[in-house]
C-alpha cells in the first residue's frame, strides 16, 4: 500500500534513535507503523503488528474489521494466524510480537495461547489495554504462559497516529 505524499509528513518515523530503547525494536515497530498507516488508508483504525522470528518477518498485518466485517480481526489477531500458518505450528516460540497499539483483553489471550515469549507495544490504551493500562494478563502468574513485554516503543509516533485517526472521525460526525 502506498503512502500519500505528504499525508504523513509530520509523523517523524525516522526520528533519530532512543538510545534508551532497542534499536532493534524501534526498527520493528517502524515497520509495524507502516501496517497502522496502511489500515487507516483502509479507513480502518490505524494499528499494525509484525512478528519476527530469528530476525525474519514471519507475519505482519493491520486491522481489518470494517474491510472484513469480522470483530475479532485486530491487528494482532490476524497476524498471530499469519505467523502460525507460516510456521506450521500453533506453538509460535521464538517469536517477537510487535504491535502499534497496547492488546485488548482478546489479543492478549490469543497472545498467551500461541505462547508468544515477547511482546513490543507502541502506544497504550487506558480505554482497552489489557498488558499495563486495565490488565495484566501477560503476566499473570496464575497463567500458564507468561510474556515478557516492552511498552512505550515509539509510543509518541503511534498515539498521534491514533489521535488523528479519531479527531477526524469525530470531525465527520462518524463513531
Amino acid at each position: 500500500m502506498r503512502i500519500s505524499d505528504g499525508e504523513f509528513d509530520d509523523l517523524d518515523f525516522d526520528a533519530g534513535i532512543d538510545d534508551s530503547i532497542d534499536q532493534l525494536d524501534q526498527f520493528w515497530m517502524k515497520r509495524a507503523l507502516l501496517q497502522a498507516v496502511a489500515a487507516q488508508q483502509l479507513d480502518e483504525v490505524p494499528v499494525g503488528a509484525i512478528i519476527v522470528r530469528d530476525g525474519r518477518v514471519i507475519a505482519e498485518a493491520h486491522n481489518g474489521r470494517e474491510q472484513l466485517r469480522d470483530p475479532t480481526a485486530h491487528a494482532e489477531m490476524i497476524a498471530i494466524t499469519q505467523a502460525a500458518a507460516s510456521l506450521g505450528d500453533w506453538r509460535l516460540e521464538r517469536c517477537t510480537l510487535y504491535v502499534t497499539l497496547e492488546p485488548c483483553p482478546m489479543c492478549a489471550g490469543a497472545i498467551l495461547l500461541s505462547r508468544i515469549p515477547r511482546v513490543v507495544f507502541g502506544a497504550s490504551d487506558p480505554k482497552a489495554g489489557a498488558v499495563v493500562s486495565l490488565y495484566r494478563l501477560l503476566n499473570d502468574s496464575r497463567l500458564n504462559h507468561c510474556a515478557d513485554v516492552v511498552g512505550g516503543v515509539l509510543g509518541r509516533d503511534c498515539g498521534e497516529l491514533l489521535t488523528r485517526f479519531f479527531a477526524a472521525k469525530r470531525a465527520l460526525g462518524k463513531k
